[in-house]
């Protein structure tokens, strides 16, 4: 698990979408520039106006994974993908701030009609879809409810509409996609936001390079709060 090699530029993991465009503003007060969206371009590592840093662009889900192995030196990714890749995935990652950015909430879900309230209170063995298996699995565990985990990777909003989950465990935000698909939330699991996450080795190695974005991402993220 080596960093990034040290004549390299600083590497930052990004996702493409809410968390690469909140994330602009941010380097924008730490005085960097990306001249590139990876919406318009086929790139998928963009130079920045720092000639010490480069920012590749991943699935959300792949990003603690790149930084834990060193092929990035830092990141950005919600507390949810966090959550799950932690699960698998021990150890090897340094959360310094959460940026406060790309804010939504987990939540549970079901098609609108559905008694929720009464099929937990009966008992019942629900069945759930979601990809965000061990937040699901502690919700429930803790509330002492039985259920069957379809893990899904997309299209979350459909389950309940062709049978195949009594609910859904998904990220919420204005929940215009709730209600256009006839679902409601009933329970929330967590709020979610975004941290920074640096490659302990990299930390280490190139602290002297680090550090300073480290407290400019903090600095800035106050603003968010």
């Amino acid at each position: 698990m080596s960093p990034a090699s040290l004549d390299k530029p600083l590497t930052l993991a990004l996702s493409k979408g809410r968390i690469f465009d909140e994330t602009m503003p941010l380097l924008s007060a730490a005085g960097i520039q990306v001249s590139e969206s990876p919406e318009t371009s086929r790139k998928l590592i963009l130079p920045t106006s720092s000639p010490d840093l480069q920012i590749i662009i991943v699935r959300a889900s792949d990003v603690p994974t790149y930084v834990q192995y060193g092929a990035a030196d830092f990141g950005i990714a919600g507390k949810d993908v966090l959550h799950e890749h932690v699960a698998t995935h021990p150890g090897g990652l340094y959360q310094p701030v959460d940026l406060n950015i790309a804010r939504c909430r987990l939540c549970v879900a079901v098609r609108q009609g559905f008694d929720y309230e009464a099929a937990v209170r009966q008992g019942s063995r629900l069945r759930v879809a979601t990809k965000y298996v061990r937040a699901a699995r502690e919700h429930f565990a803790g509330k002492g409810v039985y259920v069957d985990l379809i893990k899904l990777y997309g299209s979350m909003e459909l389950a309940p509409l062709v049978g195949l989950a009594d609910a859904i465990v998904d990220l919420v935000s204005t929940g215009g996609t709730l209600k256009a698909n006839n679902l409601v939330a009933v329970e929330d699991i967590t709020e979610i936001s975004s941290r920074l996450i640096v490659n302990q080795a990299s930390l280490k190695m190139r602290s002297a390079a680090l550090q300073p974005l480290i407290d400019a991402f903090a600095r800035a993220s106050l603003a968010n709060k």
